[in-house]
């Protein structure tokens, strides 16, 4: 039987033979292709609050210092991106496995092994500099849209900018919330499609991108201080803790019992890709930002940017009516993203240091006091642009608290992420404990320096 078959296969006519070896190749790419996008969207579902927080790194205010360091030194400190990089990733990786192992928000792992008294003067000062920020996130944002349409009023528009987040925030529940922030992140790209626009010189570009270039002096120092303190962000520290937490509560595990049993190493594996995939995309936007500022206005003498508004209108003239588009549309999204977080960032801290109920997945009559922080932020924030206060001076006094509070609450997230009785088997790792304490002494230096240069 089986010779008969062998037998008749092989007197086929070439013409089926040929047949049959083509329909298996097909099938064989349509497999391929399948896989493919299996492990796409396994990737897409790993990423969560890590994404999240990396996006929200490149909020306007942080795209208007990207801009001015593009603007103002070319490509030279372009290499800051991949130096970045991995510090800023050690630092968040340790947040969230802080907030997967132990159950709980990092202000409230704080308030159990530390000084209370620390503790309250942090949040107070991390309040500050984050309602600050908003306010200057809220003008960009409304200046975003002037660029598009330009007889529309910046007090209305600030107004409702304001209402949409806060509405946002407390009406909607937390798990459609999540995916709106996730797929959020990717408004990011505009920044990457504007700097193709700009026909950089890509060998140029990537030489500067790996061999850092410093002078030393004081303007370059200032900037590098701005994108580190714009970079590695006390609020991104409470966020990331307490999205870790969030995303337990979703998926049933209530009780901070059943949260430090739920972690696995899948978990902390997924973990991981997720916040070093948040870190890539912020560093990235970062790069192309700088890359493209530096392109196009560095060699036209256009060298003091103030607003990421600003940097759009400039870029016009050189990279045209897309490039201009995208930056505005950038700007919007980016405050629609980095403002939740500041203002979330602020309210896990507050509640969490005096042990009231919080978190997005509670209902505002479950949570009065964490969405009381919330909406207090907003209309601080709000307030700044009714007042005329100075946007750039606000973000400088911004960057001086951050300076401050950012090197203090690192040094608990060291201590915390290595000690044993709390991380148990989670504990870091040498060399993250080597790169940790090397970020939290670097940052430490950089606040310094900040708060020094301004003096």
């Amino acid at each position: 039987m089986r010779k008969d078959i062998v037998t008749r296969t092989l007197d086929a006519p070439a013409e089926l033979l040929d047949k049959t070896i083509e329909t298996g190749g097909a099938i064989s790419h349509q497999l391929n292709g399948d896989k493919t996008l299996q492990k796409t969207k396994d990737y897409w579902h790993t990423l969560g609050p890590g994404l999240t927080a990396g996006a929200a790194d490149d909020d306007p205010s942080g795209i208007a210092t990207y801009s001015q360091t593009g603007a103002q030194y070319g490509f030279r400190l372009l290499w800051l991106a991949l130096f970045v990089y991995p510090l800023a990733a050690v630092i968040q990786e340790m947040c969230g496995r802080i907030g997967m192992v132990t159950g709980r928000g990092l202000a409230g792992n704080i308030r159990l092994a530390f000084s209370h008294r620390i503790l309250y003067t942090c949040t107070i000062l991390l309040f500050s500099a984050n309602a600050i920020n908003i306010g200057a996130d809220l003008g960009a944002m409304a200046q975003g849209v002037q660029l598009l349409l330009p007889r529309a009023s910046f007090i209305l528009l600030v107004t409702i900018f304001t209402v949409i987040t806060l509405g946002l925030q407390i009406f909607t529940p937390y798990e459609r919330y999540a995916k709106y922030l996730k797929w959020l992140a990717m408004v990011l790209f505009a920044y990457v499609l504007s700097a193709l626009f700009a026909h950089l010189d890509w060998g140029n570009v990537l030489q500067h991108a790996v061999i850092p270039n410093l002078s030393f002096d004081k303007g370059q120092l200032l900037l590098i201080c701005a994108i580190l303190g714009t970079t590695i962000s006390p609020y991104l520290f409470f966020w990331q803790t307490s999205q870790e937490v969030e995303e337990q509560i979703v998926h049933g595990n209530t009780t901070i019992r059943m949260r430090q049993q739920a972690k696995s190493k899948p978990e902390i594996h997924g973990m991981r890709i997720d916040v070093w995939s948040g870190m890539l995309l912020s560093e990235l936007i970062m790069f192309f930002i700088i890359a493209a500022c530096g392109a196009l206005l560095f060699p036209h003498g256009i060298t003091n940017i103030e607003s990421s508004a600003q940097a759009a209108e400039a870029l016009r003239p050189f990279a045209g009516n897309a490039a201009y588009f995208l930056f505005a549309v950038g700007i919007i999204g980016t405050g629609m993203l980095g403002i939740p977080v500041l203002a979330g960032s602020s309210s896990y801290a507050i509640t969490e240091s005096l042990k009231k109920q919080e978190g997005l997945s509670k209902k505002l009559r479950q949570a009065h006091t964490f969405y009381g922080v919330i909406i207090i932020s907003m209309l601080v924030g709000l307030a700044m642009n009714f007042f005329g206060i100075n946007p750039i001076k606000a973000l400088i006094a911004s960057a001086v608290v951050n300076g401050i509070v950012a090197p203090i609450i690192m040094v608990f997230i060291m201590l915390i992420s290595s000690n044993r009785k709390i991380m148990g088997e989670w504990t870091n790792k040498p060399l993250s404990n080597v790169i940790g304490w090397g970020t939290t002494g670097l940052m430490a230096i950089a606040g310094i320096a900040a708060i020094a240069s301004l003096l």
